[in-house]
Order: C-alpha cells, then sequence, then structure tokens
C-alpha cells in the first residue's frame, strides 16, 4: 500500500520527535543523577566565606588543596577509608560464600520444614533495619566483639536478600540435568556446588557483590553503637563526627565525601559488566 508523501513526512516528523523526548528524558536523568556528585566536587573548592557568601558558586574555587590539608587535620581520613574498605571487602567476600552455599541449598536440596524456613527469611526481611539494632548491640556485648570491625561486617554476611536473590537465580539458570550429569560422574555435593554451579551464577554474585559492598561502606548505625575509639571508625563515622563543632570545614568535608563515593563508583564498574552481560545474554547458553 503506498500512502501519500505528506503522511509518509508526518509519520517521519512524529518519530523524529520521539526519539528527541525520549534522549531528553534520559539526558535530564542523567544530569540529575551526576549532579548531586558534581556539586560536592565542586563545593570541594571552596571554603566557607565563599560557599556560603551571597549568591549561587558555579565557578571553582582555589581552595582544594587548602581542604585537604584541614581534611588530615581534622580526621584520621586515610585511616577511616581503610577501616571502610577491609569491613566492606571482608563482608562482601565472606557474604558471597555463604549467601550462595544457602541459596544454592534452598533452590536444590528438599528437606522437612523447606518452606517454613524459607517463608519467615523472607518475614524477616520487612523488619526495618532500626528495630534490631538495639538485640544487635546486647549480641556484640555478650560476645565481647565491641570495638572491633569484626561485629560490623560479621553480623551481616549473611542476609535474607542474598539468600533469596542467589535461591532465585539458581532456579531460573541453573538447569536440572546438569546437576544429574555431575551426579553420575561421581562429584560429590561440594564439588557440584564450587566447580559446577558457582561459575553460572557470576551474574547473581556480581549483583550480590554491589548491593553488599554500597550497604557495608555507607553502613552508619552498627558502626556508631559497637565503634568507640578513633583508630576504629568507618569514614562515615569520621565525616558525621566532625560536622556538629563549630565552624564546621564544610569544604573539607565535601572533598572527603567526594573522595569516598570513588569506591563505590569502581566496584560497580568492575561488577556490572558481569551483571550486565548476565541479564542480556544468560548464564547458560544453549
Amino acid at each position: 500500500m503506498n500512502f501519500p508523501s505528506d503522511m509518509r513526512v508526518g509519520r517521519g516528523t512524529l518519530r523524529l520527535i520521539s526519539k528527541a523526548l525520549l534522549w531528553s528524558a534520559l539526558l535530564a536523568g542523567v544530569a540529575i543523577t551526576i549532579f548531586p556528585f558534581l556539586w560536592s566536587l565542586l563545593l570541594a573548592t571552596h571554603d566557607r566565606s565563599t560557599m556560603f557568601g551571597s549568591g549561587l558558586q558555579l565557578g571553582i574555587g582555589t581552595e582544594l588543596l587548602n581542604n585537604y590539608d584541614r581534611l588530615l587535620s581534622i580526621m584520621n581520613f586515610w585511616v577511616g577509608m581503610f577501616n571502610s574498605f577491609s569491613v566492606a571487602v571482608l563482608g562482601t567476600v565472606t557474604s558471597l560464600l555463604f549467601c550462595s552455599m544457602c541459596g544454592y541449598a534452598l533452590a536444590v536440596y528438599k528437606f522437612r520444614g523447606q518452606n517454613v524456613l524459607f517463608g519467615m527469611m523472607i518475614c524477616s526481611m520487612m523488619l526495618p533495619p532500626i528495630l534490631t539494632l538495639i538485640p544487635y548491640y546486647m549480641v556484640i556485648n555478650a560476645l565481647g566483639l565491641t570495638n572491633t570491625h569484626l561485629a560490623v561486617w560479621l553480623p551481616f554476611s549473611i542476609n535474607p536478600f542474598g539468600i533469596f536473590l542467589i535461591r532465585q537465580y539458581v532456579v531460573a539458570s541453573v538447569p536440572k540435568e546438569l546437576l544429574e550429569a555431575a551426579k553420575l560422574d561421581g562429584a560429590s555435593a561440594f564439588r557440584t556446588y564450587w566447580s559446577v554451579v558457582l561459575p553460572l551464577l557470576k551474574p547473581g554474585l556480581a549483583t550480590l557483590a554491589i548491593v553488599q559492598f554500597v550497604f557495608l561502606w555507607n553502613n552508619f548505625l552498627q558502626p556508631l553503637v559497637v565503634l568507640t575509639s578513633t583508630e576504629k571508625m568507618v569514614i562515615t563515622q569520621m565525616l558525621r563526627s566532625v560536622q556538629g563543632v563549630p565552624n564546621t570545614p564544610w569544604g573539607a568535608l565535601m572533598l572527603g565525601t567526594f573522595i569516598s563515593i570513588l569506591p563505590l563508583v569502581l566496584i560497580y564498574l568492575a561488577a556490572s559488566k558481569q551483571m550486565i552481560n548476565g541479564l542480556t545474554s544468560g548464564a547458560v547458553k544453549s
């Protein structure tokens, strides 16, 4: 069927307008997303006098190096960064191991009370974290783990969300025929998990690694409760501890905040490729 030329031109114009609107919405979303990061970096180049002066400061200041010196003078910044990094890495690695084992067991093996256990785990995800803060401290204090990094990451190394995520991924991406073939070849249960199943879970593990690392890095309430000495504090505590002092150096705090964001960006760039590849191509290819 031949359409009139003016109708074809009209459809082409509508198609261009729709694409322009789509790209405009996407660019606006990107701008809204990255604006807080750029704004914190911009404020890191100013001091209090220019930051709180008249008018909105959109230019780059000249106080970046001075703010870095102030940052090191008001806190042990790099000690806090190292503490946060060690807590996040240890907690993430441990969580990947145990959550994958629990999720694999719940997906593959059948045992009495399995559905009840899984339902209780799902229900525990609906509890607000603030409700568990007092029991958390009581347990940590009874075990003698106060003022230790172990108390910050160990209780969160096995979490319901990670187990649920890996269980659903095993159900959707690991064929039963592959598990039966490994069993016929004489592989033990742990060998099947380690050599057959775990390589197929890379996209799911990458997703869990991003979520867990970001949670442990940004965690504030639990370290605030159990960490008391300055040399044990994580970066979130240190940045918050100097916000209430007179004449707070906000430029130095903005610089410290921006630097503390960089590990989160790096872990996302490192793990997101594997996660996106799994979502687009699948973990098992026929």
